[in-house]
């Protein structure tokens, strides 16, 4: 086994809290500035990469700062540890907007993981986080969200976190078709692509967007309700609700004509 291998609990329901119970000399990776507490035996340090590749050089560690930078991460993780010669000592993360955290035993995922851009929090050092670009050019011109995503390989614990509630859906050979932001992630074996979201009537006037992300396939594929951009929306005092309203009366106004 590379990864360490760490205990933890997840608290709360609606803005949760990742604790992570470490055994001396046992390491937790997190995204930068996740950290919420740590007790008094915990040193962490900042460094350039997930620390995976122990041997790795100079250019290898600028090739995974700068994949980070693709993804729009920092370009360095923190590691923390447990340094203290007995008992165990804690660190608790938390996500950077309201969400839930999953967590994934990456023994059970052998290809690994493929992850929306922000989804990854923390992980038993021994993870592997690097770039995925999708081969779906689509994706990249009219995705956003689809086209530069993160691959989490390993043997140990990884922590996902996504906005709203995380719904798991498994395909057997079959297509589900997603807001494109409401993606969090999906096992290698599902096809992700970007499909136009219906007919001229339907983009324009729907409220769903122009595109619609398409997973299609056989694995599983993890879902949140409410990703950080329409959380966002809904907040802006122009946003939201004045919108959808308007944008309901005019789709009814504009659909009556086209009907008629």
């Amino acid at each position: 086994m590379q990864s360490h291998e760490i205990d933890y609990k997840i608290l709360g329901n609606d803005i949760q809290v990742l604790e992570v119970e470490l055994d001396p000399n046992e390491t937790v990776i997190a995204e930068a500035g996740a950290m919420v507490y740590m007790t008094e035996d915990i040193a962490f340090e900042t460094k350039m990469g997930d620390g995976s590749e122990v041997n790795q050089g100079l250019m290898g560690k600028l090739f995974s700062a700068g994949s980070r930078l693709l993804t729009g991460e920092s370009l360095f993780m923190t590691h923390f540890t447990h340094r203290g010669g007995v008992g165990k000592a804690h660190v608790a993360f938390s996500a950077p907007y309201p969400g839930t955290i999953i967590a994934l035993n990456l023994r059970e995922l052998p290809q690994g993981l493929i992850v929306q851009k922000d989804g990854f929090l923390a992980a038993a050092r021994g993870t592997k986080i690097s770039l995925h670009l999708n081969s779906k050019m689509g994706a990249g011109f009219f995705g956003g969200e689809g086209f530069i995503l993160q691959k989490i390989t390993g043997d140990g614990r990884a922590f996902v976190h996504a906005g709203g509630t995380i719904i798991e859906k498994r395909l057997n050979n079959e297509l589900l078709r997603v807001d494109t932001g409401c993606v969090v992630a999906f096992e290698p074996g599902i096809d992700f692509s970007i499909a136009r979201a219906g007919g001229l009537k339907s983009m324009i006037f729907g409220g769903e967007g122009l595109l619609l992300a398409t997973l299609r396939g056989t694995g599983r594929v993890w879902l949140q309700s409410m990703p950080v951009k329409k959380l966002i929306q809904a907040l802006a005092p122009s946003g939201g609700n004045s919108r959808k309203e308007s944008g309901g009366m005019l789709g009814g106004l504009v659909g009556g004509i086209l009907d008629e």
